[in-house]
């Protein structure tokens, strides 16, 4: 049975379309509240088909009450209760691991403020680790040498930090997914400078950098891709063409052209640098649903399908694409991935414990490992810069590092 994770409910909260038969809610204290206050972002079927702990409802309301949900604080604990009791966890699926000559060794560290949900990783050029804390309002870092955290908190309340990337000064920069704007850490003072993104551009979401030191991000819940120039503070946002797309991952080419991926369609786009005009290719499988991607140095990009539970190639040049089924099955999810040698690398988030999976184009063969601590969904990765990987395991609060050898 399929797992609706929490990530995917944030997706929704977003106005994610889904194929779902006709839904109803069961009876209770709290329906009306429900169908009501969650019905109007969210068809039924997204939460019918859900199941969480008590703790993970209760995250996932409080969240969406940031995100504008419309509930009285009486109602909260009633919503909670309601959800909790009818929509329990549901189980997924175990799969064995798929062997090879690479070894991996995990090395997992706790974060130490209890609930942060460290959401994307950015391992520095000086080793450090850093991480978006969404619901602890910080961004933070580990030393992977020592295991000393820092945490840096945010000026303004319920910023939501979701995405992040470092500049060749050292500053980070990173996505207020809750508050509608782009951040600027400077982790030698503390300070950090706001960028408010334009009337209507909610829910910025992945950033990353052009080799212009020009900032691109995409913007999910507004379905626009977005550009900053640090030198001048300027921001420009502009409309994805397909309705609903919710542009997700992004990468940069060797050219210097912003690569994203339409979560809420079987879509690719690419942006162009200097006029912002958009391009979108069409995935062959009308079902397909990229969400993170990675990019080879032949300029090839990969995506993992959550929506199938496959992995995928596309490359822009010839307009070819290629599928590997997951090792997972169905169910994978696969969320984070990564390139490192041109070597691919992701989680599949739908299984538990969540696993690291290793795809080698050259001979088409997937390794896989599981997570020691569970993953609890890993939304993003990256490699360090001596050959390591950087996860962040959202739900089990911890940032791992793991050795390939």
């Amino acid at each position: 049975m399929r797992k609706t994770s929490l990530a995917w409910l944030f997706a929704a909260a977003a106005a994610l379309a889904l194929p779902a038969t006709a839904q109803t809610l069961p009876e209770g204290n709290g329906k009306q509240v429900v169908q009501t206050a969650c019905a109007l972002c969210h068809e039924l079927a997204q939460i019918t088909n859900a199941g969480h702990t008590p703790e993970d409802w209760d995250r996932i309301v409080h969240n969406m009450m940031m995100l504008g949900a419309k509930l009285e604080p009486t109602q909260v604990s009633m919503v909670t209760n309601y959800l909790a009791s009818n929509f329990p966890p549901k189980a997924r699926t175990a799969v064995p691991t798929i062997s090879g000559a690479v070894q991996a060794s995990f090395k997992e560290f706790t974060l130490p403020m209890r609930g942060a949900f460290p959401h994307d990783p950015y391992a520095a050029a000086d080793g450090l680790i850093w991480y978006t804390g969404q619901y602890g309002n910080v961004i933070g870092r580990v030393d992977p040498k020592t295991g000393q955290f820092k945490d840096y908190p945010l000026k303004s309340s319920s910023s939501g930090p979701h995405g992040l990337v470092g500049d060749k000064d050292g500053n980070i920069w990173f996505t207020a997914n809750f508050a509608g704007y782009i951040g600027k850490l400077d982790p030698k003072s503390g300070a950090v400078t706001e960028y408010k993104l334009p009337a209507g551009a909610r829910d910025p979401h992945t950033p990353i950098f052009d080799q212009q030191g020009i900032l691109w991000f995409t913007v999910q819940g507004a379905n626009m891709i977005g550009r900053l120039d640090p030198k001048t503070g300027e921001t420009k946002v502009v409309p994805v063409p397909t309705r609903g797309a919710l542009p997700y991952g992004i990468v940069v080419s060797s050219k210097g052209v912003p690569f994203f991926v339409e979560f809420g369609t079987n879509k690719i786009g690419s942006i162009d640098p200097k006029t912002m005009a958009i391009k979108e290719y069409v995935l062959p499988n009308r079902d397909a649903r990229p969400r993170r991607v990675a990019i080879t140095g032949d300029d090839v990009l990969w995506y993992g399908d959550y929506s199938r539970g496959y992995l995928g190639r596309y490359d822009p040049k010839t307009g070819q694409a290629k599928e590997w089924k997951s090792p997972g099955g169905a169910d994978a999810s696969p969320y984070g991935i990564t390139a490192l040698n041109d070597v691919i690398y992701y989680s599949e988030s739908g299984v538990s414990p969540n696993t690291l999976v290793r795809f080698d184009p050259k001979t088409d063969k997937f390794q896989t490992w599981t997570i020691p601590s569970g993953g609890g969904t890993v939304r993003n990765m990256m490699p360090t810069v001596d050959g390591k990987l950087a996860l962040a395991e959202s739900g089990e609060n911890k940032i791992a590092v793991v050795e390939l050898k």
